[in-house]
């Protein structure tokens, strides 16, 4: 195993993680309007519980075998380039200097709970996948 590969196999799940997030965060503003980073909120969200579920799943002791180039492609790639802090920063202190600190006070309250408690059920479903019997 290279380096290189490593890298290839992040710079190519972070691509798609980053497609993924503009297409997730655009359907969210068609589907609840622009006044709420709705889409921030959700790709952060889903991105936690995703690398959790994926770091049970294909851990030490997992259900499926996952080597580090896999591990990457998915952790490091997909789920870092499908969530974001930087545009949820921004989207809080926008809403903040646009006369809404209430909003933003509310998406950065409820960011952080929202995702540990998604990271923690990503794990959790992740822990009863590989107890499952397989079949």
């Amino acid at each position: 195993m290279t380096t290189l590969r490593l890298y290839l196999a992040i710079a190519a799940g972070g691509a798609l993680g980053a497609m993924a997030r503009h297409l997730v965060s655009a359907a969210m503003v068609m589907l609840a309007g622009p006044g709420f980073p709705w889409g921030v909120l959700s790709v952060n969200a889903a991105g936690a519980f995703i690398i959790g579920l994926y770091a049970v799943l294909a851990g030490p002791g997992g259900r499926f075998s996952a080597g580090p180039v896999q591990r990457v492609f998915v952790m490091g790639g997909f789920c870092g380039g499908f969530t974001t802090f930087s545009i949820f920063s921004l989207e809080a202190m926008e809403l903040w200097l646009g006369g809404a600190p209430g909003l933003a006070a509310v998406l950065v309250l409820v960011s952080a709970p929202l995702w540990m408690a998604a990271v923690w059920a990503g794990a959790w479903t992740g822990g009863r996948i590989n107890a499952a019997p397989q079949g």
